[in-house]
């Protein structure tokens, strides 16, 4: 067994809490956990935890090079995207560095959920249930206008009459769907098999609120609803690894909606892996090639609270 394990993090930035977790699920296994952030910008809160690799924006022509690269001369074992961007890239690069520890689902099942409507369109397909989706000439209101390429909620809009709708326009950049007023936002945090396909967690939990597109207080719940949805949508679309599902509850209708799916660790899970779901821990199983155990006992109602933590970076050139 190796002492040490080194962990890439692609965009890793706010990751700190995280960080520390897999560091102790090392310690438990008797394993040194090295953490190391690729990074546009070097003053970033994960820099408290590991090393920042200088690295390339995700677009980059030399990107997927330059990232081999680091992951032979940093001798790195497991590589962990936290961005949509990067997970492309970590898709193509377990292909060049196959020796490299890469939990990302097959890029055409990644790459489809990175455009809302292309997504949104699967979802249909496969019969699961999302908001009814519109196009701006049968578009009935309120509407939410969702960028198709985003992510934390930015350049949502609201429109409430066709006259809103004409004066945002640019409809072909956007997934236009019924704005539900009444809900409450669930996050189901998963970890899939990268072996057989077998989820070996999932971990819904409300949003109670948000601070800049992430989630500052959240809690578990165990709703089997969301867990049998959430069990058939991964292994129906075949998703590996991490992985975040959003879903909606219409309080009205008394239905839980698919949004979106992010092929990754979402900004929030360090409140199921606190509540008992340690995916770390199979994060580091698999990487070793052994079987990582399923985990179903999680803590309901564990309740997350954040709080803002400092970092300080000082010029020594002063």
């Amino acid at each position: 067994m190796k002492k040490k394990v080194t962990i890439l993090m692609l965009g890793g930035a706010k990751r700190v809490s995280l960080a520390r977790l897999l560091k102790e699920a090392g310690r438990r296994r008797g394993v040194e956990v090295v953490i190391l952030s690729y990074e546009i910008i070097p003053t970033v809160p994960i820099a408290c935890e590991g090393r920042i690799i200088a690295g390339r924006r995700w677009r980059d022509a030399d990107a997927l090079d330059h990232l081999a690269q680091t992951v032979a001369d940093e001798a790195v074992d497991i590589v962990l995207p936290f961005v949509d961007g990067a997970i492309e890239v970590a898709s193509r690069l377990k292909e060049r560095c196959p020796q490299v520890f890469v939990p990302v689902s097959p890029f055409e099942v990644a790459h489809a959920m990175f455009d809302k409507t292309v997504a949104a369109e699967l979802f249909a397909e496969e019969g699961i249930c999302i908001p009814a989706t519109y196009t701006p000439d049968n578009c009935r209101f309120p509407a939410i206008m969702k960028p198709r390429e985003g992510s934390a909620s930015k350049g949502i809009v609201v429109v409430n009459s066709r006259e809103e709708l004409e004066k945002v326009g640019h409809f072909d950049r956007y997934l236009i769907q019924e704005y539900i007023a009444d809900s409450e936002e669930y996050t189901v945090d998963c970890y899939v098999s990268t072996v057989d396909g077998e989820v070996l967690c999932a971990v819904p939990r409300i949003r109670l609120s948000t601070s800049g597109g992430e989630v500052d207080r959240t809690e578990t719940r165990r709703i089997d609803e969301l867990l049998e949805a959430s069990d058939s949508i991964l292994r129906r679309l075949g998703f590996r690894g991490p992985v975040t599902l959003q879903f909606l509850f219409d309080k009205a209708t008394g239905r839980y909606l698919l949004m979106e799916i992010n092929p990754r660790l979402g900004g929030g899970v360090v409140c199921s892996i606190l509540a008992g779901a340690d995916i770390p821990s199979m994060l580091l199983a698999e990487a070793a090639g052994e079987k990582a155990e399923p985990c179903r006992n999680w803590r309901d109602r564990a309740l997350m609270a954040r709080y803002f933590s400092e970092v300080m970076f000082f010029n020594d050139e002063q």
